[in-house]
Formats: C-alpha cells, structure tokens, sequence
C-alpha cells in the first residue's frame, strides 16, 4: 500500500461517460500521476476506468524535463483501485487486465471478503473508503443522482474538497457537476487546478504539466483558434474555415483523431490547452 504514501485525489464520474468525460479523466489523472499523485477510483466502467488509464499510462513514460531538457524520473503516481467485490472477483469483466494492471503497479483494496460478489450494498460501502483515501475529490462527470454522489456526499462529511468538471446544460451527463458547482464546489478544467487545491507549488504544476496530444501544422492551428471557445456543428466549421465540405470533414476528422476537438451528437468542441506546448 506505498502507493498511499504519496498525495491521494480520487476521481469519480458517471459509468455512462460522453466522449469529453473519458478524454477528460484520462488526461486530468494522466498529469496528476506525472506530478507524483495518486489518484484513487473505484474501478467501474466509464469515468473510473479512464482514470486509471490515464495514471497508469503516466507511468510508462519518462518525460523530458523543460528546466533542464534531460529525461525526469518516471513518475511515482501509482493509482489505487478501491473495489465492492472481493479482490478474486472482477467486476466489470471487461475490466480485468486493467485491474491486474493496478493490482501490479498499484493497489487493490477491498474490505468485502475473498469471493463476495459485486452486490448492490456493497457499492455505498466501496464510496465511503474511496471518500475517506481522498485528499480531494475530482467529479468529472455525473448525473445529479448516483454513487458519484454518494461519494461526494462521504467526502464532505470528512471535510474533503471537491472539484467538479462543469459541463454542457444539453449534457445530462453533466447535471450533477453544474449542480455541485452552483451549491458552491470549485470547477476545474485541468490538473493545474486540481494540483493547487492539494496545495502543491504552482509553478512546480506548470512545469510538469505537459500537453501529450500531436503538435499542429500552422494552417490547423489556425483553425483550431478559429473554432476555440464555444460548441460548433460543421456547417459553422464549413463557413468560418472557408473549405470545401468534404475538405472541412477530412479536416474535423483529422483533428478529433489527434486529440483537439471532441464530437457529440453533431456538436463539436475543442479541447482547451491550459498549459503552453513546450
């Protein structure tokens, strides 16, 4: 249980993520690791399983440090997994070399004895623990009801912080966090922020955080400032780029596929970058 000795956030969100959500959790808990923190979920489908990918892909690489241009350490982050079964009993299914992965390079914690089943009771008892191993705790994305908000509700019986991803209002996805943030959670859009509210030097956040996606040639880029700041269909990407409709669809394509743009239901949307490429 090492990995625990590091600064912990956990990161909880909807099983039924949105395109958005599972980028999101995946780059926010991605950066978190990078900068030496675990980060605790609960390994279900969606928002949870992203968030484990994202830390456990931080520690695959070693990043080349922009003080010094030499390769940093590999990152400490090692995430934790809090479960409702029984640690012989993996659920999701779809989920298991992920929980091997964690069991490896991690760790498992259950209080549910070898061979309990993943039942319903079990999941509020999985929160708490969850809750209680948080610093602060992360909502990327959830319905205004479920165990997101259970979790939520443990977390600030113990006084911990929670951040919340704001989210379109169309996006029901998104009505729990837009409520937590109205009732007076702080939004986040990055790890930046999450890393401030550990209390962690905010230089030391700038310097480590690092943008993984493809640079850009100069002619997307500019499209990609053209089209930055509010949710657009491809008839407005059409008019505003002034390209040909099947140049503009290869274009879009191109850009979702390299991590710049998100699409849902005929919108799309770019990913703000906080933090300049280096």
């Amino acid at each position: 249980l090492s990995a625990l000795n590091n600064r912990r956030v956990g990161m909880v969100g909807t099983r039924s993520a949105t395109a958005s959500g599972r980028y999101l959790a995946s780059h926010i808990a991605h950066d978190l690791a990078t900068n030496d923190v675990c980060v605790v979920s609960g390994l279900a489908r969606g928002i949870d399983a992203w968030a484990h990918r994202g830390a456990l892909r931080a520690l695959e690489s070693r990043t080349i440090s922009p003080l010094t241009s030499r390769l940093a350490d590999r990152p400490d982050g090692r995430p934790v997994g809090v479960v409702a079964s029984g640690l012989d009993v993996v659920y999701p299914r779809e989920n298991a070399q992920l929980w091997q992965d964690i069991a490896t390079q991690g760790a498992l914690i259950s209080e549910s004895a070898p061979g309990s089943p993943p039942e319903a009771f079990r999941f509020p008892l999985r929160n708490r623990i969850l809750a209680a191993l948080s610093e602060v705790l992360v909502v990327v994305e959830s319905r205004d009801t479920g165990g997101s908000m259970i979790t939520v509700d443990e977390a600030q019986k113990r006084d911990v912080t929670v951040l919340a991803v704001p989210g379109s209002p169309r996006n029901i996805a998104s009505n729990g966090t837009n409520q937590l943030i109205q009732q007076g959670c702080l939004p986040i859009i990055g790890a930046q922020d999450v890393l401030v509210a550990l209390g962690l030097d905010n230089r030391r956040a700038q310097e480590n955080i690092y943008d993984p996606r493809v640079r850009l040639s100069t002619s997307d880029q500019s499209l990609i400032s053209m089209m930055a700041g509010s949710p657009f269909t491809f008839d407005d990407f059409v008019i505003r780029s002034d390209l040909a409709t099947i140049d503009a669809a290869v274009a879009l394509g191109r850009l979702e596929a390299l991590g710049w743009i998100i699409g849902n239901s005929g919108w799309w949307e770019v990913i703000e970058v906080r933090q300049p490429l280096h």
